[in-house]
């Protein structure tokens, strides 16, 4: 296993990645499931994949993409605040991520707006200094 990411200026991107879930207080949002857009950034070290041109040098980010897709259509959650903190958690889960910033979008959910949208950012704990 590699070991831990660390802070840095490199970065992966999901853009606009839409999915269908059930989110929301109100009733009528608990009946169906309804778009959400995710825009994803990983703050990871890319310079061991840049230099060796292997999969296993960083993130698989198909594999972390089947996993949002379960993750998300799965949601059963009341607030768009805990399904990108969970969002954020489940990017985590890859030592290589050091941080991770997360936006998601719920269109329509105003009627006189195109939608409202969360933003977290979540930093690899590392633990205490040895």
């Amino acid at each position: 296993m590699s070991a831990p990411a660390r802070e840095t200026s490199d970065r992966i991107l999901i853009e606009d990645l839409r999915l269908r879930c059930v989110v929301g207080v109100h009733p009528d949002e608990r009946l169906r499931p309804r778009e959400v857009v995710l825009q994803i950034t990983l703050h990871t070290d890319l310079r061991a994949a840049g230099a060796s041109d292997a999969l296993a040098d960083t993130v698989d980010y198909q594999a972390l993409h089947d996993g949002l897709v379960e993750l998300v259509e799965s949601s059963q959650d009341l607030l768009v605040e805990r399904l990108a903190a969970r969002i954020g958690d489940h990017c985590l889960a890859d030592s290589r991520v050091a941080r991770v910033d997360v936006r998601l979008e719920k269109p329509g959910a105003l009627a006189r707006a195109r939608g409202i949208a969360v933003e977290v950012s979540r930093v690899r704990d590392v633990g205490p200094a040895p």
